[in-house]
């Protein structure tokens, strides 16, 4: 059972204490890098000036573990080896997994197109990257899960080479990790970490090639550096804490309800577990609910952390106003548990991901259900959406006129560059007429 005092925020949405919540707490967003920036901008700079000794140096100091050049790279047999080593159930979990994600994935890649009147050609190119670095963090946050998810996407958008950095571990890389990784395509992987890791990717290093993206987790210390390195390659995102927000009514069960809550909770101590009903009296249940099965995980103490940290039970007076209340959250994960759950979907405007009815925990989204559970956080579902093939992808115009096109359009080109005094723009049609 529990030492940790269990305790959570309960609100009705007319107090004037929510809509203070509102105003001051509700979006839970990324920590500041900004304290350990000097830190990291001196680490990317010694890497960038003292290649592969760097890496090996940072990897010693960081990590507690001595290394030398050759055994920065994950051999072949190292692989197939892990693949052997990890347990065979897991590892059919993994491929189960990976093949819904696959299906799903593939219905999500842009295509290119092309449309031609007269002489006049206009059309989209899609390409995918050349090569993209995926991070993976160590210790208790090395999810084989989330290998797939990054991975899998950049492979069906049709990026040749996808290349993973993950910390070497005074125990080595888990099996199952490795297990995911080759389960997921991934053709390179190297034995480093921390800012060091993202630095040697951004720039190349050490035998590290340059990517073109970086995308993966990691703590404070590598979203500093995927923030510092930005320009030099595209990232996905910076992440913030986990995040669930359930919506239900009296069909639902608090006990699933709570359940679903905690799946969240112990993640982390900042992650970010919320609920919303309009059925009076569900709160309470949901709370009681709350505290018997918070004291009984292997890792209650960090789930009723964040619960007492960010958790709250608010009652609103309609359905209408907790499917508003949702869109302000804009929840990383939103869980609708009603009857009529897709009555609903309809004025859900901002989430990262919807699941709906009383037997879609979030969890069917973070293994096997097939969308990506890398998803936008801190309420940055407002304008950002889960990663799929389109972030591996660039758009390229293409553009074809023949003379009569020109001839056609020339006087609308000639007499705009004229008004903005680029004298060479408009005489490159004119001298073409």
């Amino acid at each position: 059972m529990s030492t940790v005092a269990f305790s959570i925020r309960r609100f009705r949405s007319d107090q004037p204490e929510f809509r203070q919540y509102l105003e001051t707490e509700a979006v839970v967003g990324v920590d500041s890098t900004t304290d350990v920036e000097p830190a990291v901008r001196e680490i990317i700079d010694t890497v960038r000036a003292r290649g592969v000794e760097a890496l090996l140096n940072y990897t010693a100091r960081f990590d507690g573990v001595k290394l030398t050049v050759e055994a920065l790279e994950v051999t072949t047999e190292e692989r197939r080896a892990a693949l052997r080593k990890a347990p065979k159930e897991e590892v059919r979990a993994l491929k189960a997994a990976a093949k819904r994600i696959r299906a799903y994935q593939k219905k999500l890649v842009p295509k290119g197109w092309m449309a031609s009147r007269g002489d006049e050609t206009l059309g989209q190119k899609v390409t995918p990257m050349d090569r993209v670095g995926l991070y993976v963090p160590g210790g208790k946050a090395a999810y084989p899960s989330s290998v797939l998810m990054n991975a899998i996407p950049a492979k069906i958008a049709g990026v040749p080479e996808v290349v993973m950095v993950t910390p070497p571990g005074r125990d080595g890389i888990p099996p199952l990790v490795l297990a995911a990784a080759e389960v997921a395509g991934v053709d390179r992987i190297f034995r480093v970490g921390g800012a060091q890791a993202v630095a040697a990717l951004a720039y190349g290093s050490a035998g590290l090639p340059r990517v073109d993206k970086i995308v993966g987790p990691g703590n404070k210390y590598v979203a500093a550096a995927k923030r510092l390195v930005f320009g030099a390659v595209s990232i996905d995102m910076i992440a913030g804490p986990s995040e669930i927000l359930v919506l239900a009514d009296g069909t639902a069960n608090p006990d699933w309800v709570a359940m679903d809550l905690l799946s969240q909770a112990e993640h982390d101590e900042d992650a970010v577990p919320r609920f919303i009903t309009w059925t009076p009296g569900l709160v309470d249940k949901v709370a009681a609910a709350l505290e018997v099965h918070s004291a009984a995980l292997s890792r209650s103490a960090i789930a009723r952390a964040s619960l007492a940290r960010h958790g709250v039970l608010v009652e609103t007076k309609t359905r209408e106003e907790a499917v508003e209340l949702a869109n302000r959250f804009a929840a990383e994960h939103l869980e609708i548990c009603c009857d009529d759950a897709e009555a609903l979907l309809a004025g859900i405007r901002h989430a990262g991901a919807i699941f709906l009815g009383h037997h879609t925990p979030e969890a069917v989204g973070d293994y096997v259900a097939g969308p990506n559970h890398v998803l936008p956080t801190g309420g940055t579902a407002r304008f950002s959406s889960p990663l799929g093939p389109y972030d591996f992808i660039k758009r390229s115009s293409v553009i074809r006129f023949g003379p009569q096109a020109l001839a056609a359009e020339g006087r609308n080109i000639t007499t705009l560059a004229d008004a903005e005094g680029l004298t060479a723009h408009g005489n490159s049609v004119r001298i073409r007429q």
